[in-house]
């Protein structure tokens, strides 16, 4: 996976860990975020010496557009991978409006709470229909008698396991970490 480019939406927060491991791949991760939340370089030996591979960029996405010009400058070039979590009302602007910086059949991941989706409606439709994208629902787990949500390093297990699946060429699909959020009755 090196020489790489990714654009992750949503990377300095709960997938903070699953942009470390691309960079520890080797990958250029670039992530518009409002927080700067800096990602440590790490060279082979592990001594924190290495070269920082991940850029921030200052982003909101309430505007889309300066989101998407911020990120290219910061990517140099196509990026070959998307990793988004972008909230519900705003998530079509942004993926739309990132949509020109991705190369040609660049794998998308998209990331939804268990809110976004359920049993019976099942995940909203990508939004990138000429990207193949693998979706992942976060839900909670069971631990005795209770529930809990998942943690971060959970969290971005899932998301990097779909990450996998997607630069492996597996077919389009929806992958459920934990279980779906009770109904409350």
């Amino acid at each position: 996976m090196t020489g790489k480019r990714a654009l992750v939406l949503g990377g300095t927060g709960m997938l903070a860990g699953c942009a470390e491991a691309l960079v520890a791949d080797g990958w250029h991760v670039v992530l518009p975020s409002r927080r700067y939340a800096p990602i440590p370089a790490v060279d082979h030996n592990g001594t924190g010496n290495g070269h920082r591979k991940a850029l921030w960029v200052q982003a909101s996405w309430s505007e889309p557009k300066a989101l998407a010009a911020g990120a290219a400058r910061a990517l140099g070039g196509p990026a070959d991978l998307l990793v988004a979590w972008v909230h519900g009302t705003e998530r079509v602007s942004v993926l739309r409006a990132v949509a020109p910086l991705l190369a040609a059949g660049a794998p998308v991941v998209e990331v939804h709470g268990s809110a976004s989706a359920n049993p019976v409606g099942g995940c909203p439709e990508p939004v990138l229909a000429g990207h193949p994208t693998q979706q992942i629902v976060l839900g909670f787990l069971r631990h005795a008698g209770r529930t809990r949500w998942l943690t971060h390093q959970e969290i971005s297990t899932g998301v990097l396991d779909g990450v996998r699946r997607a630069l492996a060429g597996k077919p389009p699909a929806v992958h459920q970490v934990g279980e779906f959020r009770p109904v409350h009755r």
